[in-house]
């Protein structure tokens, strides 16, 4: 890591370029410049030569973002959330808000995965009594043209299994 003194127009700060950025933080250079273009983080003061210079409240807003994203908050949200620190604001009551919603929304979905694995296994079970040489070619597949129909019978059957 190589820290360096920086002559802002009213600060010194110490500062990294990207590269030493992204690798303190764990993410790419890539990443970096798209959490600026979608403003989840500010534009970088830039030297003369047109390099970013980052400080530690950007290394610090990067972690956050990691973690935020590790518990499943979109960049949206996250933007919502670096912006109301910045303005003074704690956003804790807001994130708590964020965290039950994505809790909910996640129970309901693995409801509906549960129902879906249930129905996947009966397909399954009804395909494998279906004989392929019974599948006519303007079916494509007779275990799934067997759904919009809703006849277990269609394209014929194999009264065993496989």
């Amino acid at each position: 890591m190589n820290e360096k003194q920086l002559q802002s127009p009213s600060v010194i700060q110490e500062g990294y370029n990207i590269g030493e950025l992204a690798e303190l933080a764990g993410v790419s250079a890539k990443t970096i410049r798209y959490y600026e273009q979608v403003r989840v983080l500010p534009a970088p003061f830039r030297q003369a030569n047109g390099y970013r210079i980052y400080t530690n409240d950007t290394l610090d807003k990067l972690k956050f973002i990691r973690s935020a994203q590790a518990i499943g908050l979109t960049l949206g949200e996250i933007r919502e959330i670096i912006t109301m620190r910045d303005d003074g604001q704690v956003p804790c009551a807001y994130v708590l808000e964020l965290i039950r919603t994505h809790s909910n929304d996640i129970s309901k979905r693995i409801a509906d995965l549960e129902l879906l694995k249930g129905e996947l296994e009966q397909l399954a079970e009804r395909g494998a009594r279906l004989d392929p040489a019974d599948c006519p070619p303007s079916t494509v597949c007779h275990v799934i043209a067997h759904l919009s129909s809703g006849d277990d019978n269609v394209g014929g059957s194999c009264p065993a299994g496989p």
